[in-house]
């Protein structure tokens, strides 16, 4: 081996043992126990299975997301099962979908667990957690790769809900009435985005939103809304939000939102294994599905779409807003042990991505790439701070 050529290291699914063997003496790493009693299973048809599976998304964006995978599973099924499909918050609202599938009201969802109301503490990782993705592909390498999925399925087996398995979907930008052109244009916008999106970039002045998916283009319309941080231009395009909004920002704080497939831990197991393996490959297919169709609309919409106008913040100013997303990780890492893993697995990442460069990373993201350790416990060091 040559002087300049990198030591070899551990593979990336090595990571988490390492994370969880020098984690063993730290306070408040003990596991939690099962919350609630064993969700009750719903009464089946004796001559077919019946799931109610609701989405996160509303009627039109279903279509594309989740509807193909739905039709596809109770095509094959050949009436075994069947699952009906509800859309945003059809059967419950968005932010209690999690407690309906542990209870067993809905057997299945599709979400994010940001927004779901997921008490895991991994859930601050759903949805758009600040720059942790450059790219779609970014999302499945690393829950597949780098051992997320490991950490993903143990975190909801301690909630009594099964986690199926995660995918990406668009990056998160800025659609807005009036245009950004600087990061203190952002300033007191009113803008619809998940919780910790919308936690990271009140830092900025932006004024976090909540509503049901269905009245936020009334909503905008009404001017109670200045835009959103919820999607990139194919899903504006395909809801109608393109129409209600002027201004697209081409700066993203992530590139790929997280969502996954939840399931009933009863619902689950009551199901004959044949049944299991076609949901969880039709739920792969979905994820190829969305990636494809998402990659392509994001470019063709910025270059053929006429209903928005791009903008975008210089690179030196955005970078302001990537170094805050950085300290914003360190402060979520030090709040529990297995977020504190998480952060340690990005950094790891992001890190070998700069350093292979081209076409991993470009311009500015590649040059964050050198050889430095990572310290796992980087700022939870201070005084202050601590792993609880």
């Amino acid at each position: 081996m040559s002087k300049n050529s990198p030591a070899k290291g551990p593979r990336p699914a090595s990571r988490r043992r390492f994370l969880a063997g020098a984690g063993a003496g730290l306070a408040g790493a003990a596991a939690a126990p099962l919350a609630g009693a064993a969700p009750a299973v719903r009464t089946q048809s004796r001559s077919r299975i019946r799931w109610r599976l609701q989405t996160y998304a509303g009627a039109s964006l279903a279509e594309e997301v989740i509807v193909p995978a739905v039709r596809s599973f109770n095509r094959i099924a050949n009436g075994e099962m069947e699952i009906s499909l509800h859309t945003a918050d059809e059967l419950v609202p968005q932010s209690d979908l999690f407690s309906a599938v542990k209870s067993g009201l809905v057997d299945a969802a599709q979400s994010d667990d940001d927004s779901m109301g997921s008490p895991a503490d991994v859930s601050v990782f759903g949805g758009y957690f600040p720059f942790a993705t450059r790219y779609s592909l970014d999302l499945p390498a690393l829950f597949h790769d780098y051992g997320l999925a490991e950490i993903w399925r143990e975190a909801y087996a301690e909630q009594g809900v099964v986690w199926i398995s995660a995918g990406a979907w668009d990056p998160c930008h800025f659609l807005t009435v009036e245009p950004i052109h600087r990061v203190a244009d952002l300033r007191g916008k009113r803008i619809f985005t998940f919780p910790t999106a919308g936690r990271f970039l009140s830092r900025f002045g932006v004024l976090p939103v909540t509503l049901p998916w269905e009245q936020v283009a009334g909503a905008i319309s009404g001017g109670d809304l200045d835009g959103m941080a919820w999607c990139g231009i194919t899903e504006a395009y395909t809801v109608g939000w393109a129409e209600v909004t002027n201004y697209f920002l081409t700066n993203n704080i992530s590139g790929a939102w997280c969502g996954s497939f939840f399931a009933n831990a009863a619902s689950w197991q009551s199901l004959p294994s044949h049944l299991r393996q076609l949901f969880r490959s039709v739920t792969d297919a979905s994820h190829y599905r969305r990636q494809h169709w998402y990659w392509a609309g994001e470019a063709r919409l910025r270059t053929e779409g006429t209903e928005l106008e791009l903008t975008t913040i210089p690179d030196a100013e955005w970078r302001e807003v990537e170094d805050e997303a950085h300290r914003f990780w360190d402060e979520i890492a030090c709040t529990t042990w297995r977020r504190l893993q998480v952060v340690y697995l990005l950094k790891q990442y992001e890190q070998t991505m700069a350093r292979a460069g081209r076409p991993y990373r470009y311009g500015d993201a590649a040059a964050r790439g050198d050889s430095s350790v990572i310290d796992p416990f980087g700022a939870c060091r201070a005084p202050a701070g601590g792993v609880g």
